[in-house]
């Protein structure tokens, strides 16, 4: 067993599907405080979470960001980023470190910030964005992490070694098909995500028009052509990624380029040929990583699964946290 120093903890935005996977995780943290859980406005909660009943005894409470700078050390937005853009600055101004799932702060380039964040101000200095197993360092010292969508989170994963790698033809177009549950769109209802809507449908959307498609690319540093569809479950994403090889790289240049990559990386699991599906990461911190390699034609095909209310933001920006306090990347998260 771990002894840590507790840090003061406050979550902003808990009525939502995120938030309350932030609750969960913090109340049993062996390095957290859980002081406050506010809502996403001032306005209040909608409504107490029966969801968090016995895992926490507070009380939810109006979002206050004075509150929230006053009677914290550490603060999780889980808010729109309209919200997120405006509290995140003023509570590094006041000393606390922050760790925003919101998209406000993660795209750098001014342009795609302000197409697919209007509302986002230019990034207050110490801003990072926060992929543990790939940002490890510079999540180690920031004062605002800006954790990465929940698209990203798997696509980046499964894309960044074998590009840092050399692996990529570079004129060779990456396609990644990715599949989402209905939690991704967040708990505010919508005729999309009626029950009547989605269930026993599969459609995609935002073709060539979603915001985490410029968050990849950034990352990257190349293009991609990234379709999200939505699918009847209620939590988790699985991407197929269709990529080509520089000549001369095969199956085991992939195997070793994510053996480099994830090498004591506690939260990433490498499947190899056996292609990995929700139901292996639903609920976990868990990123599991297949891929097949046909060497003849120098295609790559890599099948990425988590849980995109774990692993794609609560769990991730726990994580984060264990990163910057210098506590086991685990903590929490087990």
């Amino acid at each position: 067993m771990h002894s840590y120093p507790t840090a003061r903890v406050g979550v902003a935005g808990a009525t939502g599907y995120a938030g309350q996977e932030l609750v969960r995780r913090l109340a049993r943290h062996p390095a957290a405080d859980l002081r406050l859980a506010m809502g996403s406005t001032a306005a209040g909660p909608r409504r107490p979470s029966p969801a968090l009943a016995r895992v926490w005894s507070g009380d939810l409470a109006p979002l206050d960001p004075d509150r929230l700078a006053a009677e914290t050390d550490v603060v999780f937005l889980a808010v729109p980023e309209e919200a997120a853009a405006t509290i995140a600055p003023a509570l590094v101004t006041a000393g606390r470190r922050v760790f925003d799932l919101s998209g406000a702060f993660r795209l750098r380039d001014a342009a795609a910030r302000q197409r697919w964040y209007p509302h986002s101000p230019e990034p207050p200095s110490g801003v990072v964005y926060g992929l543990p197993e790939l940002d490890r360092e510079a999540v180690r010292t920031a004062r605002l992490v800006a954790c990465p969508g929940c698209y990203p989170t798997a696509a980046l994963l499964a894309l960044r070694p074998l590009a840092e790698a050399g692996l990529l033809r570079p004129d060779g177009d990456v396609v990644i098909d990715a599949k989402s549950g209905v939690s991704g769109a967040g708990r505010t209802p919508s005729e999309r995500t009626h029950f009547s809507e989605c269930h026993g449908n599969v459609g995609a959307y935002g073709v060539f028009a979603h915001r985490h498609g410029a968050e990849i690319a950034e990352r990257l540093g190349f293009g991609v052509t990234f379709v999200p569809h939505l699918v009847p479950l209620d939590r988790g994403i699985l991407e197929t990624i269709y990529a080509r090889l520089r000549p001369g790289a095969g199956a085991a240049a992939v195997a070793a380029a994510y053996q480099t990559a994830y090498t004591g990386a506690p939260f990433v699991r490498l499947t190899g040929e056996a292609l990995p599906e929700i139901k292996h990461v639903v609920h976990t911190n868990f990123c599991d990583l297949g891929w097949k390699v046909d060497e003849p034609s120098g295609r790559v095909v890599i099948v990425a699964c988590l849980d995109n209310l774990v692993k794609g933001a609560a769990g991730q920006a726990v994580q984060n946290f264990n990163l910057a306090f210098g506590l086991d990347e685990r903590a929490g998260l087990d």
